[in-house]
């Protein structure tokens, strides 16, 4: 579909070699030098943020690429300050690239008078300027009807299944997909029909936030090659403990596939002593030194299929086209090479 205005990209803080992989591939794909739009995103001695735009993007289709990870409140700050100045600026639409949508786990009162912050959050990019969001595996799929404005949630499970295919090549009879807690089953099952494999669940309990009383496995994992599929790991215990409790009911191997790789606290060192053979984490979330250097932490990229989805967005075409293997494992075929 022809259209008058060129996708432009620009970036925050919070992911830098994330937005210049999607430059990158953005100019492959176009032919074409897509470089990052030129602008400063600085702050006063206070912390104060303040954001400078250098080139002309008047009348131009702009994409923000900022994940709202830690610190997760500059980060968000960033993103509405950057929508501001675009939208003064007379950018013709402004889409918000979110890789990974912080604030997503406050979705819902749990408790009396505590707020809902994720709805607040899609407030503020709305008035902002925000007229689009592009996102990954957000944490409650129901959050989209936050916004009053198109969101497109991308997921992290049809790279996870590639991925599967590769690493587990002749093993494929032996794998059973885990889902850690009750919550996450669609989340699963999703990979497990992808993958054509069985799906386990680990019950858990908790006596507090924070806290895991008791957990039960769901599902016979007797000799079989578990894979933990979450969306979120942050601090690692729950993950290192259904790890365990897998083991200990018998299973051969426990590797995990994780979209957001929050990892804070004591999470990098508690995966690398745990008993999980791997954890793979996509890189919705820029990954800090230690992480890098975790033996057992392996991160697959997602700028392939952000790339693809923000040509799409431009184009007019369909998003969730992305969702297939045919049209994914293309775009993916310099790291998978499927038979």
């Amino acid at each position: 579909m022809p259209t008058l205005t060129e996708p432009k990209l620009i970036a925050g803080n919070a992911n830098q070699p994330l937005a210049n992989a999607i430059s990158r591939r953005m100019s492959l794909y176009r032919g074409v030098d897509q470089q990052l739009v030129d602008a400063r995103v600085e702050r006063f001695n206070d912390g104060e943020i303040f954001v400078e735009v250098f080139e002309n993007v008047r009348g131009e289709d702009m994409f923000i690429i900022q994940p709202t990870s830690n610190p997760a409140n500059d980060n968000l700050m960033e993103l509405l300050i950057i929508a501001d100045a675009l939208r003064r600026s007379s950018a013709a639409r402004i889409t918000a690239v979110i890789p990974y949508f912080g604030y997503a786990r406050q979705d819902r009162r749990t408790k009396a008078r505590t707020p809902i912050s994720a709805k607040l959050v899609a407030n503020m990019l709305v008035e902002a300027g925000v007229e689009r969001v592009l996102t990954m595996d957000l944490h409650a799929a129901q959050i989209q009807g936050f916004f009053d404005i198109p969101v497109d949630n991308l997921y992290a499970s049809p790279i996870f299944a590639l991925d599967v295919r590769t690493q587990f090549k002749g093993q494929m009879d032996e794998l059973m997909v885990v889902s850690p807690d009750v919550g996450g089953v669609a989340r699963a099952r999703e990979l497990a029909k992808r993958i054509n494999a069985p799906l386990s669940i680990v019950d858990k309990r908790r006596e507090k936030a924070g806290e895991v009383a008791e957990m039960t496995v769901i599902g016979d994992v007797q000799d079989k090659i578990c894979l933990i599929v979450d969306d979120i790991c942050d601090t690692a215990g729950t993950l290192c403990k259904a790890a365990q409790v897998l083991l200990d009911k018998g299973a051969k191997e426990v590797h995990a596939y994780i979209s957001h790789g929050v990892l804070s606290g004591p999470a990098v060192e508690r995966i690398t002593n745990s008993v999980m053979k791997s954890l793979v984490v996509t890189d919705s979330i820029q990954p800090t030194q230690p992480v890098l250097n975790a033996p057992n932490i392996r991160i697959v990229p997602t700028a392939p299929i952000f790339t693809q989805a923000i040509l799409n967005i431009w184009n007019g075409t369909s998003v969730s086209s992305l969702f297939e293997d045919k049209t994914l494992t293309p775009i993916y075929e310099s790291l998978y090479h499927m038979d």
